[in-house]
């Protein structure tokens, strides 16, 4: 089995104006680093579908995703909170980005695949059930975790979330009564810092582990070994989602940490580990935040090498 690699022209298509540092150019250069590197062609390429309105429900409010599908622009920009706007193509875009984890698991749970990662944006894990913010419209990771859990004889998923900033969206979702026997979600992330959020656990299925500013690969690996590993060894995931944000990399200026190229792959290889006890190899990744264009590139590579054992 091979390691699928998901995304869609549409996704390219989406932009928030001029100067934004959610752009297009980042999905261009994960894709141009991935071809440079020969990865791609050791990688089975799909195209993401739409998710559904049905989908996006099982974890945003019925009255926020309608809000969404209605406001979409024909032209022009809407904007949804300071951080985040919808032009004419934004509302397909976002589809594909949550529908991407969709197609990821059914290709996992068909033996198509062995894992998958989602090259895809706008990101997710800043939204909440009923608001976009932080470049993030609507929760991918959260509907793919949503979808395996009541659509799927999946019972545990785990959320690893290493992105500099903390996935307060995908918190707030799973920190809901219902899904604290079926969720376990481990983060690290820099404190203090956007969305200041994270340093109080909501819920007893959150691991969360703030960083101070500087923190690099010791404190990550730490984070992991100390924190998450404990945790999901106890919890015995079946399917593991990572939110997958490069932006805690060290030439990223949006961020303040301090992680290099290999410590994600040393990340990638822990949650392989942990996959290949517990969850027969199946994790689905799913691209976050990443806002230096060479960082990012290599960072990915790195991350999807790893995955596809090469």
């Amino acid at each position: 089995m091979t390691t699928a690699y998901i995304t869609h022209p549409d996704c390219l298509r989406h932009e928030m104006g001029p100067g934004h540092p959610e752009s297009p150019e980042r999905l261009t250069a994960i894709n141009e680093q991935m071809r440079s590197s020969g990865l791609i062609d050791e990688l089975q390429c799909l195209e993401a579908p739409l998710a559904s309105a049905a989908d996006l429900k099982r974890v945003h409010r019925p009255d926020y995703v309608d809000l969404i599908f209605a406001h979409a622009p024909e032209e022009g920009y809407v904007q949804l909170d300071p951080d985040t706007a919808m032009n004419p193509y934004s509302l397909d875009a976002a589809r594909r980005a949550a529908g991407a984890g969709v197609l990821a698991i059914d290709e996992l749970l068909a033996g198509r695949a062995r894992n998958a990662f989602c090259a895809v944006r706008p990101c997710g894990h800043h939204a909440t059930p009923g608001r976009s913010m932080g470049f993030c419209i609507f929760n991918n990771v959260a509907v793919a975790t949503a979808y395996a859990l009541e659509s799927l004889n999946i019972e545990r998923v785990a959320v690893i979330d290493f992105d500099v900033h903390h996935g307060n969206g995908t918190e707030e979702i799973f920190s809901a009564p219902q899904w604290h026997k079926r969720v376990l979600m481990a983060s690290f992330f820099q404190h203090p810092f956007y969305p200041y959020s994270g340093t109080d656990s909501p819920a007893p299925n959150m691991i969360n582990v703030p960083l101070p500013a500087g923190s690099g690969g010791a404190a990550a690996s730490q984070a992991v070994e100390r924190e998450w590993l404990p945790a999901l060894e106890e919890f015995k995931p079946e399917l593991i989602l990572i939110s997958a944000g490069f932006d805690a990399h060290r030439e990223d200026l949006l961020g303040g940490l301090a992680l290099v190229e290999a410590d994600y792959a040393w990340m990638t290889r822990e949650l392989m580990k942990l996959a290949a006890r517990h969850a027969r190899g199946r994790i689905v990744s799913m691209l976050e935040g990443g806002y230096n264009l060479s960082a990012l590139g290599r960072s990915a590579v790195a991350h999807v090498k790893t995955l596809a054992d090469l």
